[in-house]
């Protein structure tokens, strides 16, 4: 089972502000203990959303919308993705996760399980993309 781990943004992580030596040495030793429980696939900040875009569509039309964006409570600011063998080491793995903003401040994570090409119906599609290695544990 994948899950990925979403630090939500903060109007800090927004404004471009970097986080601390001693936040950054947490985030590490926290990754490091995935690694070496086999659990990291992947984990990253995000650069604040001015530099970044959005793709709006509708129908077949689609228009870019430059950053920065407005609800920086839905905006994300890193990610870390695990692999686990249940919700229940997910939870525990989460738990552990350093809070975010640092410094006793307010932070939030969110959790979602990804899915997996198991979890469709069989079908043409579905074997190109486990062909291309999308939507699988391996």
């Amino acid at each position: 089972m994948r899950f990925m781990i979403i630090v939500k943004a903060t109007k800090d992580s927004e404004a471009g502000v970097m986080p601390t030596e001693d936040l950054i040495a947490e985030m590490a030793a926290y990754h490091e203990e995935l690694a070496k429980a086999g659990a990291l696939i992947d984990g990253s900040g995000l650069q604040p959303s001015a530099k970044g875009w959005r793709i709006e569509y509708s129908g077949e039309k689609r228009s870019v919308v430059d950053g920065p964006f407005a609800e920086t409570k839905e905006l994300i600011a890193g990610y870390t993705i695990i692999r686990v063998k249940s919700k229940e080491e997910a939870l525990e793995w989460t738990r552990r996760f350093p809070n975010p903003a640092g410094d006793g401040r307010e932070g939030e994570i969110e959790v979602r399980q990804l899915f997996e090409l198991d979890d469709f119906e069989p079908g043409e599609a579905i074997e190109r993309c486990r062909k291309l290695g999308i939507g699988t544990e391996n």
